[in-house]
């Protein structure tokens, strides 16, 4: 059975999400990636979007050791130290260039106190599927 992207009308309109998920396969569950390079250094310190790019390409290049790309991410959750609105634009902007926005995942967006790293602003984690 091919993945479901299921948007029913009592949940209301989406904006770059899809309210549910359905399907089958291997699952592929990528950890929490952030703004930090192949040598641990963190990119864009202080400057969300530059740091949504690179945890982006971060989840890129996990998925790929997979077997998986962006169209086969199913649910997606991102925290964001100190989340202001405008916030959400850049974020938004930056993930459109990744994520398959015509079947989007369905997503989570959590404001948080703290992560892993210090300088880290945002962190993402993934759930993919392939046959």
């Amino acid at each position: 059975m091919p993945t479901q992207f299921i948007n029913p009308p009592a949940l209301g309109a989406t904006n770059g999400w899809t309210h549910v998920v359905a399907a089958t396969g291997k699952t592929i569950y990528i950890s929490g990636q952030g703004a930090s390079n192949e040598r641990g250094e963190t990119v864009g310190k202080g400057d969300i979007k530059a740091q949504t790019r690179q945890t982006f390409e971060n989840l890129k290049t996990a998925l790929a050791a997979a077997g998986a790309t962006f169209r086969d991410v199913v649910k997606m959750s991102m925290f964001v130290v100190g989340l202001k609105a405008e916030y959400v634009p850049a974020i938004r902007e930056v993930r459109s260039q990744f994520v398959n926005m015509e079947n989007p995942p369905a997503s989570t967006l959590v404001g948080v106190t703290a992560l892993v790293a210090a300088d880290w602003m945002i962190e993402i984690e993934a759930i993919a599927v392939i046959e």
